[in-house]
């Protein structure tokens, strides 16, 4: 039997016990700091040339010339070409879902006009230029491509830059293919720390971008956190995790598959089930145990239940819905009779997938919202990915004179309070005599 740890809610210690449980090790490892920090600074410093010493050295790679990273669009539109039926459909479907439901976060200037005249609002505009990093190689993750890129092109980002390694030179058709389908503009075959160097600062060939999204390696990870500031980035991921709630009604195997979900991604990812039903635990461990044996990445599963994952007792649903937003996961399961009324009560979640057929595989791939979330309790104060982060709001004002006349007075007497007497006499210079 896989020895997964047990909780039950009313321990004196459950609150202990459960920070245990969540408690993830996000240090950042000295050596790959000091690694990142100087590819940081060469390719800051020399641009192409550093950018091609890296890739030749990390990808295996043997180019002379930065004219070689880029990829037109026409090897684009024959990557999606080259891929069977079913694959080109699937991604088409999953791309015309996304941008449908990308549509509606869109955000508009607004404008209003005081009796006054003055007038107040909030402009909205797109950024100029984002980067979109892809992992390479034999991984392949069109699916991150179409979640990226999708949002920021419903924004109305007018240049989408996507870079994505491409070791020993093996290019992944599926990833080129989504990139043709979500509208990427220019893709450049680098990737590691010298590709997030590359978008933040810029090179004689990669141009600069305002912001980086998209997932990678520790190296990748820790050099958007190092580089932020300069260009935005998306969020700090940690391991990806799922919570399932289940009232003990659903299919045991449906349950222990959807914890597999999360727990196949890496040993660090965390799967936890939270249930009031004992009989229920007990008849998903046994499905555990018999479906783990049909899994190619049974290892890894494995690994990741044994160390990371939990099954929560609880007395009833109000327990479950509480122990759920203490946690705050970053995908949500709600596998439960009325799941949609139970969903009004979560306070903290990445994604809510409500109801017993509404897997959370189906969120990763086509569902509609982003797969890009919130992880490791993060979902206390952040959201998914969308449009809106590739938006920005800029503040209108317009004073007429009568408008400046009266506000002046008040900013005058704030501005002597705080000893700033230029603020002071630039807002009395409209005070009407």
């Amino acid at each position: 039997m896989l020895d997964i740890t047990s909780l039950n809610y009313t321990d004196a210690d459950f609150n202990q016990q459960l920070d245990d449980v969540l408690a993830w090790d996000a240090s950042i490892d000295g050596d790959v700091t000091k690694i990142v920090a100087d590819i940081l600074t060469d390719v800051k410093k020399r641009g192409n040339a550093a950018v091609i010493e890296y890739t030749n050295k990390f990808d295996r790679m043997s180019i002379a010339d930065a004219a070689e990273f880029e990829l037109d669009k026409l090897q684009l539109q024959q990557a999606l070409e080259s891929i069977d039926a079913e694959q080109r459909k699937a991604l088409e479907t999953a791309a015309l879902r996304i941008r449908q439901y990308a549509e509606r976060q869109k955000m508009e200037s607004w404008s209003y006009t005081e009796e006054d005249g003055t007038v107040l609002g909030q402009s909205v505009t797109p950024m100029d230029r984002v980067g979109l990093y892809v992992p390479g190689g034999k991984a392949a993750y069109p699916s991150s491509v179409l979640m990226n890129a999708i949002p920021a092109k419903v924004a109305g980002v007018p240049e989408l830059i996507m870079v994505v390694p491409t070791p020993d030179g093996e290019v992944n058709q599926l990833v080129l293919a989504a990139a043709a389908v979500a509208g990427v503009d220019r893709v450049f075959t680098i990737g590691g720390a010298q590709a997030v160097a590359a978008l933040a600062y810029g090179t004689e060939t990669v141009p600069k971008v305002d912001k980086i999204t998209g997932p990678g390696n520790s190296f990748v990870a820790t050099a958007k956190r190092m580089v932020f500031g300069v260009v935005g980035i998306d969020m700090i991921a940690g391991p990806s995790e799922i919570l399932v709630v289940c009232d003990g009604k659903t299919d045991p195997d449906w349950i222990a598959m959807d914890l597999f979900s999360q727990a196949e991604h890496d040993e660090e990812a965390q799967s936890i089930l939270v249930c009031p039903d004992a009989g229920f635990i007990e008849q998903v461990k046994q499905s555990i145990e018999r479906l783990l044996e049909e899994m190619p990445r049974k290892e890894i599963i494995k690994t990741s239940l044994e160390d990371r994952a939990a099954i929560i007792s609880v007395d009833t649903m109000e327990q479950a819905i509480e122990v759920a937003n203490l946690i705050a996961p970053e995908h949500l399961e709600l596998s439960m009779d009325d799941a949609q009324e139970w969903a009004k009560k979560i306070r903290h979640a990445g994604a809510i997938f409500m109801g017993r057929f509404t897997a959370e595989a189906l969120g990763d791939y086509c569902a509609g919202p982003n797969h890009v979330l919130p992880t490791s309790g993060t979902a206390r104060f952040s959201s998914p990915l969308g449009v809106y982060d590739f938006q920005k709001r800029s503040s209108l004002i317009g004073c007429s004179h009568e408008g400046a006349s009266e506000l002046g007075k008040t900013a005058s007497a704030l501005a002597h309070g705080e000893g700033l007497s230029a603020h002071a006499r630039s807002a009395e210079y409209r005070i009407k005599e």
